[in-house]
């Protein structure tokens, strides 16, 4: 893996409060998380928390928690800690911890406009997404769309394997467009809070 990718990555965080990177890690590293994703068969529907329910009209994804397995899930894990040192020592952010999710959307599943922090709630400070689809083109939707604060559109990102994004979970709305084949992604979050 290049170690410059943890400069590069604060660099952009700093300088514009997101990146892309396309071929981000190891080669062997999405392949292997990609077959593991799809020998599970706990993956648990998705919903938006609204206080007194859970709203599944708002997105349709399927998740599954990331633990420490000392195998692939760990690999990964060992990117996001060495992320998290890097930039705790580089922007004294003092992110406490790292939580990630698999997510598969199914043909027609989409994620409507959202942010993953609201301001000031001191929870969600960094967010990632990590891609893991093979042969993946334009054609097969399940976009991610990022907007500015302004609500106009950033960026338009093709889910294709080893692709990471990363920005400020509190500055940029994004939603997934609808799919046409089963699409897999990580979802993670950098957080301040205690676990």
């Amino acid at each position: 893996m290049n170690t410059d990718i943890y400069k590069n990555i604060t660099d952009a965080l700093v300088k514009d409060g997101y990146i892309i990177i396309e071929d981000a890690l190891h080669t062997d590293i999405p392949a292997k998380l990609l077959h593991y994703i799809k020998q599970q068969n706990s993956l648990q529907k998705a919903g938006i928390s609204n206080n007194r329910y859970i709203d599944h009209s708002r997105r349709r994804d399927k998740t599954l928690w990331i633990d420490e397995d000392n195998n692939i899930q760990t690999q990964f894990l060992q990117f996001t800690n060495r992320l998290q040192k890097y930039l705790n020592t580089s922007l004294y952010l003092g992110l406490s911890y790292y939580e990630a999710h698999f997510a598969l959307y199914e043909d027609g599943d989409f994620y409507e406009k959202h942010l993953d922090s609201f301001k000031n709630s001191k929870n969600r400070i960094i967010t990632t997404v990590y891609y893991l689809n093979e042969n993946w083109s334009k054609e097969d939707g399940g976009e991610l769309v990022i907007y500015n604060k302004e609500n106009k559109i950033l960026t338009k990102v093709i889910p294709k394997t080893n692709t990471l994004v990363i920005f400020m979970s509190e500055d940029f709305p994004h939603e997934v467009l609808p799919v046409k084949k089963e699409r897999y992604s990580i979802a993670g979050w950098f957080r301040v809070d205690k676990k």
